[in-house]
């Protein structure tokens, strides 16, 4: 079995990764909340898992997205939602 935490961190990270392809340079994001779905029951005989994250909607304060993952038969095995604030840059004197 695979641990639910590993596959929250690689949805996190694919979400994420969405959302910040379309921000600036300099402006970040951070994650308000995650919420994961487990749909089966992971093996490591299932072979490799397709992660893909997408941007549902962004604003100029929260963008919300989503990810799934997909077995090597395309199935969807989990999927999660999540909301991130998107943060401004620094001003030039903060390190």
């Amino acid at each position: 079995m695979v641990h639910g935490g590993l596959l929250c961190t690689l949805f996190d990270t694919a979400a994420g990764c969405a959302v910040h392809s379309l921000l600036p340079a300099g402006v970040g994001f951070n994650t308000i909340e995650i919420k994961v779905s487990f749909l089966e029951a992971l093996h490591a005989d299932i072979g490799a898992l397709e992660i893909r994250g997408r941007v549902a909607k962004r604003g100029s304060r929260v963008a919300f997205a989503e990810a799934d993952a997909r077995d090597g038969a395309a199935r969807l095995v989990r999927s999660a939602t999540t909301s991130l604030l998107i943060v401004g840059a620094a001003p030039p004197n903060c390190p």
